[in-house]
């Protein structure tokens, strides 16, 4: 990885109608969304994954149709988090890994794990679900990020189990979930949700020299500034960033994305 990690910056989805103007050039055909948007991010989150399968011939089609350094995030699906005993999913996970989304190959980036705000932490049930998370599938590497929404989570022991495990804790910024900036895997993943529709670039420009440099710190190693942990610190080493414009007002996300991106170069 060398001295620092890699950042990829990006926003959930391409298929957006108001975007149309402002995003994607005039008169492009919507089957070129894709193409085109992969060309100026680095990374875009599937949320479709969430609700339902997708074909696995739509993955090999994404795979074409982006550049070869681009990287999708995956929502995993809805059924393997949202249910009483977290233990009991280990089909939804596997059906999942055999659904096609490893046409995806060099592509596939983390796979996130949502939970519902009323989801509580219950530390044996949650051991139980992370350890049916596989670290590979069909020889390709895995990486898996949960994304957690009730306060309860906000627990040292939380931040423990995750590291034991290499499994990101989402970084949910800007919104009303609770905020858990302890970095627990070789990478982070962070969520920021606070767009505006008075801002042109989504975020005021100090927001966005913040968020930007808190990208920097953590690809080498660093915790982001302002952001406190819950658990013990975590070793100081590069990570890899993933770093998404989600909700929001969300018009504006693709041009607080391109925002980050022109400060980290």
């Amino acid at each position: 990885m060398g001295k620092t990690g890699r950042i990829r910056i990006g926003i959930g989805g391409w298929v957006f109608e108001p975007w149309r103007d402002t995003f994607y050039p005039k008169g492009l055909p919507q089957k070129r969304e894709l193409e085109w948007a992969s060309r100026q991010l680095t990374s875009i989150e599937i949320n479709g994954t969430y609700y339902g399968s997708q074909k696995p011939e739509s993955f090999a089609r994404w795979h074409d149709e982006t550049p070869e350094d681009f990287v999708f995030s995956l929502k995993a699906p809805r059924f393997a988090t949202n249910r009483k005993v977290l233990a009991e999913s280990a089909a939804s996970v596997e059906r999942f890994f055999t659904s096609g989304v490893m046409e995806l190959r060099e592509k596939l980036g983390p796979v996130n794990w949502q939970f519902l705000p009323t989801k509580q932490f219950d530390p044996e049930d949650f051991e139980a679900f992370l350890a049916l998370l596989p670290a590979s599938h069909e020889g390709r590497r895995l990486r898996h990020v949960v994304e957690v929404r009730h306060e309860s989570f906000r627990d040292p022991a939380f931040v423990e189990l995750a590291r034991q495990h290499n499994v990101a804790i989402a970084l949910s910024g800007d919104s009303e979930h609770p905020l858990i900036a302890d970095p627990t895997a070789d990478f982070v993943y962070a969520r920021i949700m606070g767009t505006a529709e008075d801002e042109p670039l989504g975020y005021a420009k100090p927001a966005l020299e913040r968020w930007a440099q808190r990208a920097k710190d953590w690809a080498a190693g660093k915790a982001g500034e302002g952001l406190e942990p819950i658990g013990p610190p975590a070793p100081e080493k590069p990570r890899d960033v993933f770093l998404y414009v989600i909700s929001g007002f969300k018009p504006r996300n693709p041009q607080a994305a391109l925002a980050l991106i022109d400060r980290l170069e």
